[in-house]
């Protein structure tokens, strides 16, 4: 029904070490964080090739050096260079504890600042305020006007935002039937878009609002790039649902959270 990419944690959790043998050179790894004028190992070149991206460099240990980066431009993920470089891994590593020792570099370097330019662009897209202005826990879900699933979110929602806490964004597509877009239109054209949305909302079992008779050239290019927005984070279907957890860390959710999930989407009650 929906596809549900991982979590910026869950992705680093990879299933095997990789051994990549590839020609190069290397230094030892020295200190919490490599000096800027330490080169590059050219081994990295391979699996940059392959789509891995170098954000940062951070200490391993048994004479590694651990780089944290992204894969397809949105998945973190750790490599280390062997002591000669003529070698990288590519994964996890763990150490005699069972703890991924690049855990805590990932979220520095690559996790946080990942989120931060995510949050920005959801806050620059267009969506519709669902909840009081000054809540606490912010959300967003990308929503559209015909998706039962999005409708059935809102309503699970309710305990959350009526009491205060939550604030919904629902950030406006229309990719479910042919009017969706037009609907779409009608909410972010309208003088009051929050009212209509909840208007739509409340008469869903009745087929919700009427669409637009037009779409502007300038909602069109709104709605353009809510869908844009919502591929380029991973989510090939509504409600695709992104909040921050205590880190700070932004998460993902695709459809409707079930069971226990509602709670670590929503907060506590």
């Amino acid at each position: 029904m929906l596809l549900k990419p991982p979590s910026v944690r869950a992705s680093m959790l990879v299933a095997a070490l990789t051994l990549l043998p590839i020609a190069g050179h290397a230094q030892a790894a020295s200190g919490a964080a490599a000096p800027a004028a330490k080169a590059r190992p050219a081994v990295l070149q391979g699996i940059e090739k392959q789509g891995f991206k170098v954000l940062g460099e951070f200490d391993a240990p048994a004479g590694l050096r651990g780089f944290a980066g992204v894969v397809s431009e949105q998945q973190p993920a750790t490599a280390y260079v062997t002591a000669d470089g003529s070698h990288v891994l590519f994964g996890t590593l763990f150490n005699d504890k069972g703890e991924d020792v690049g855990a805590a570099a990932l979220d520095r370097l690559v996790a946080k600042p990942m989120s931060d330019t995510i949050w920005r662009k959801l806050d620059a897209s267009s969506w519709v305020r669902d909840g009081r202005a000054d809540a606490p826990r912010v959300i967003y879900t990308f929503s559209d006007a015909n998706c039962p699933y999005c409708h059935h979110f809102w309503q699970a929602a309710r305990p959350w935002v009526d009491s205060g806490k939550v604030q919904l964004r629902h950030v406006m597509v229309g990719v479910i039937r042919e009017d969706s877009p037009a609907k779409a239109a009608a909410i972010l054209g309208a003088p009051n878009p929050s009212a209509v949305f909840l208007e739509n909302e409340h008469s869903f079992s009745k087929g919700g609002i009427k669409p637009a008779a037009s779409i502007s050239p300038a909602l069109a290019n709104k709605l353009d790039a809510n869908q844009r927005l919502m591929l380029e984070l991973g989510f090939q279907g509504t409600p695709g649902i992104l909040f921050r957890d205590a880190q700070g860390v932004v998460q993902r959710v695709s459809g409707m959270p079930q069971g226990e999930d509602m709670e670590k989407v929503m907060g506590p009650r």
